[in-house]
């Protein structure tokens, strides 16, 4: 029996699509591989804005083109929900929603009728279940902060913690199978522990990198009031060349006012203020927001704001969303609603100051020597340290196939940067003469 597991949205949802790989392989399950007609196809779908609800539904009834005879489920936040609204597409077999996450596995072998687990070891090849060199491991899930916007708590539920000795078998699980980075990741990290004794996100980190080997360790992302100096310290003590000189800091919105609104709990003062302690801590590490355009009751000047607040900021990349109604939360019954029309302008504007500082942050390690993950074939794409994308620049010197014997599938090497493309950086081995 073949399992297809397709993998929309965040992070979080990556390091679910990666336990839900290795609970199929044991229990008897292959993955497969491409161009290969799978038996089961599994969706982990996402739900945070209208647009990736219809992305699941049209992937859901590609699936079913394309494996008229598959066993088509859909899992994850969408699945959570929208569950009758899914049911009722002819194109799925199965909707499981999240608070089902723990029976995916025996639910579709109910269908397939491959409900025992298979004889032998559990141990398999980590690496080829993710098909990269990066993967990502859930330390806490669930919401208790309620965003105005967020569906996130419905569909995830309150906050909960995985336990320290849990995460960091996992990571070290990976690391001995030849992952070389790991994100850790979650709906809100730094409250990880709070359900715990004696711990906390910055005694996690460092006891994963005491106790583990992984030669790369990022973390996705924190909000502004968990920059606290013993957290920044690890990234020059224990994590400094390990852990990843990059850090995600949603903002949402330039106004205070706006803020308030959507039940965040920080101002954009706050907000400036970690991004500048993250940089001044950590040399050449690389920002990243969220944010969205035409929240209810945003006017012209709230919209300047947060042009203000990211032109300050000088970030690395933002991910803009027009604000999109998500039924069941309370901006959902706002009745100041902005038109539709005006959200997809200010995203507009929003994208194109984005694109300018990205290209700014990129321009300024031209010259530079940064260490890079490859994903994949060598030279072809990968991700420096502080997360940007670099490529070797063609033709890749003679002795990559035996580069690639020595070093392995996943590849850290050091790139000199020369050119920027696009937002691509185009770089030689540091060894390299220019």
């Amino acid at each position: 029996m073949k399992v297809l597991i397709e993998t929309h949205g965040c992070k979080l949802n990556s390091a679910d699509s990666q336990r839900l790989a290795n609970e199929f392989v044991r229990t008897g399950y292959e993955l497969a591989d491409p161009g290969d007609v799978p038996d089961v196809f599994v969706l982990n779908s996402c739900t945070v804005t209208h647009v990736a609800d219809r992305k699941a539904r049209q992937s859901l009834t590609r699936a079913r083109r394309a494996y008229p005879g598959t066993i088509v489920v859909a899992v994850g936040c969408y699945a959570e929900s929208g569950t009758r609204e899914l049911g009722e597409m002819t194109a799925i077999d199965l909707v499981i929603p999240n608070t089902r996450k723990s029976e995916i596995v025996s639910i579709v072998s109910s269908r397939t009728g491959l409900e025992a687990p298979a004889s032998g070891s559990n141990n398999f090849d980590t690496v080829r279940l993710l098909g990269r060199t990066r993967a990502a491991v859930k330390i806490q899930e669930g919401c208790d902060q309620v965003c105005a916007y967020c569906i996130v708590p419905k569909v995830r539920g309150r906050e909960r913690s995985i336990p320290k000795i849990e995460i960091i078998e996992q990571v070290q699980s990976l690391s001995s199978a030849g992952c070389l980075e790991v994100i850790l990741t979650g709906t809100q990290l730094g409250s990880y522990g709070f359900d715990l004794e004696q711990t906390g996100i910055v005694d996690l980190i460092r006891s994963v990198l005491e106790e583990t080997d992984i030669q790369r360790l990022r973390v996705s992302s924190l909000q502004p009031a968990e920059f606290s100096d013993k957290l920044l310290d690890l990234w020059n003590g224990i994590g400094k060349n390990r852990l990843c000189p990059h850090f995600h800091i949603p903002l949402q919105s330039g106004s205070d006012r706006i803020l308030e609104r959507m039940r965040r709990r920080y101002t954009s003062r706050d907000y400036l203020e970690a991004v500048r302690a993250a940089k001044a801590a950590v040399s050449d590490c690389s920002v990243t927001t969220d944010v969205i355009s035409g929240f209810p009751g945003e006017s012209e000047d709230d919209h300047i704001s947060t042009i203000d607040v990211l032109t300050q900021a000088e970030l690395a990349d933002s991910h803009v969303f027009p604000y999109s109604v998500r039924p069941g939360t309370s901006a959902a019954h706002f009745g100041d609603q902005v038109d539709v029309d005006v959200r997809t302008l200010r995203a507009q504007e929003l994208r194109s100051l984005a694109d300018a500082m990205a290209v700014k942050h990129r321009r300024s390690f031209v010259g530079s020597v940064r260490p890079v993950l490859w994903e994949g074939k060598r030279g072809t794409s990968g991700l420096s340290d502080n997360y940007l994308r670099v490529r070797l620049e063609p033709p890749i010197s003679a002795n990559a196939t035996a580069f690639a014997k020595r070093t392995g599938t996943g590849l850290i090497e050091d790139v000199r940067i020369k050119r920027l493309e696009g937002l691509q950086l185009i770089g030689v081995p540091a060894g390299q003469p220019n």
